[in-house]
């Protein structure tokens, strides 16, 4: 009987430091360079999704976005009027499961648009 009440706290104590875990590893925050895997892309297309995130795809449909842009003072307008149709470097941050599509620095033509370094 002391087994099984052992076990009925350990137990959900154990799953609660596990999620934990998981979820702090997925999590992005303050993302630096060299916590950055760096990709370039043509921007063919920009929407807003998510929750007023700024998003941009290219032709084959690969997406990343900027976490919640629109609250940042961007403009979907003057985004495209920056990037639309033109190649831009990005520095997407990672986890612990590997590259998000989250982009922590957006770049073009070597000018800064966005960044979170």
């Amino acid at each position: 009987m002391k087994k099984f009440k052992v076990l009925f706290i350990a137990v959900p104590i154990l799953a609660i430091l596990v999620l934990v875990f998981v979820l702090n590893g997925i999590i992005i925050q303050n993302p630096s360079p060299e916590d950055c895997e760096t990709k370039e892309l043509m921007v063919t297309r920009i929407y807003e999704g998510g929750v007023k995130d700024i998003v941009f795809a290219n032709a084959s449909g690969d997406f990343y976005y900027i976490n919640r842009g629109l609250e940042q003072g961007f403009t979907l307008e003057a985004m495209e009027a920056k990037v639309l149709n033109k190649k831009v470097t990005l520095h997407l941050a990672n986890t612990l499961i590997g590259s998000s599509n989250h982009i922590a620095q957006l770049t073009v033509d070597n000018e800064v648009i966005f960044t979170e370094f």
